[in-house]
């Protein structure tokens, strides 16, 4: 959006030097919006969810292939395979190829051979079946002369007669494993696409805890002078009562003091729980933007992250802080079902 000096005066512009070219606008405007949107992705692009879809086929000599690839949450790689019976033999390699590309889901794998539409494949007839066919009928009318003699529609029917042409074992092994490989790194595009997705998920509540985390650190002397007021107030009305004409011994007296300092030792000092809280959202944070099988280690630092988070609420010494633990909980409770779908 260039800017014209009208010349003869450094300090003057001309008019059309501030007419705006719109389109040029929304695109540098629009511009740094899609780069952090775009870094952000990038963050968690190499996590895998465990949920994924992927389809390929071709044609070829037999008819038309397919290989379809389901995979669904499991806590263990699970494979399960529907495969015609006359393409057995590829399924261990197909087991190779999966397990080689998948670590934790249910998989299921679909293979199928279409005919296709006008293919020129002739059936040839098994002479050895008919000649035995046409054998056994001569041999029973010999014995019973009124016997029917059989049909050429009850022959074409016989189950056999007509064998469809086998195609080349190697080659159909050779365009499926190839088939597979297509399959494989589509499912792959299909899980990290998802993975990413729930990576930024994860990424924001893991923010929301982090604000948490500083507003209750920020908070915390304001926390214990406050309990450290209560307690002197609680401490003064024990010597009250024992200035009063209360029988109050003094070792009773002392024992209550010591009481309520445990206490307070106990309740207002969450500095140590905030302080395991930022660390392990560090890590949080780490591994979801790393790379590799992910789940396991996430799952293990919600545990660690509920415990902590558990603590900081039994040593609420305020509403606020109640409040604080709760929310926290409900963030840790939506990354755990995340996680769940990780690999």
């Amino acid at each position: 959006m260039p800017i014209r000096q009208v010349p003869g005066d450094a300090c003057r512009f001309s008019a059309e030097s501030f007419v705006l070219d719109v389109p040029l606008l929304c695109v540098l405007i629009l511009i740094p919006a899609l780069n952090a949107f775009t870094h952000d992705v990038s963050k968690t692009a190499n996590i895998q969810s465990m949920t994924g879809y992927a389809s390929a086929s071709r044609d070829s000599s037999a008819g038309r292939l397919q290989i379809e690839l389901r995979s669904i949450n499991s806590r263990f790689l699970d494979l399960a395979f529907r495969i015609p019976d006359e393409l057995r033999s590829v399924e261990p390699v197909l087991r190779e190829l999966i397990s080689a590309a998948v670590a934790r889901g249910k998989v299921e794998c679909r293979v199928s051979v279409q005919k296709l539409p006008g293919s020129a494949r002739q059936p040839t007839i098994d002479r050895t079946l008919l000649g035995q066919l046409l054998s056994a009928a001569a041999e029973i009318r010999a014995e019973a002369p009124g016997a029917q003699a059989l049909s050429m529609g009850e022959l074409m029917r016989w189950p056999g007669l007509f064998v469809e042409p086998v195609a080349d074992a190697d080659a159909m092994l050779a365009e499926l494993t190839e088939l597979a490989h297509e399959a494989i790194a589509e499912l792959g595009i299909s899980r990290r696409r998802e993975g990413s997705r729930l990576g930024q998920a994860i990424l924001e509540r893991c923010t929301k805890m982090r604000e948490i985390v500083r507003q209750l650190d920020g908070r915390v002397p304001e926390l214990l002078a406050a309990f450290e007021q209560r307690l002197v107030e609680r401490l003064r009305s024990a010597l009250t009562d024992a200035s009063s004409g209360v029988a109050l011994p003094l070792d009773e007296i002392m024992e209550r003091v010591r009481q309520e300092v445990v206490v307070h030792g106990l309740r207002i000092d969450v500095a140590e729980e905030l302080s395991r809280l930022a660390v392990h959202l560090d890590e949080l944070e780490r591994v979801v933007t790393g790379s590799g099988p992910v789940g396991k280690r996430l799952d293990f630092l919600m545990q660690e992250l509920n415990r902590e988070a558990n603590t900081l609420g039994s040593k609420a010494a305020s509403i606020d802080l109640t409040g604080s633990a709760v929310d926290m909980k409900l963030l840790i409770e939506q990354i755990r079902e995340q996680v769940q779908n990780l690999e």
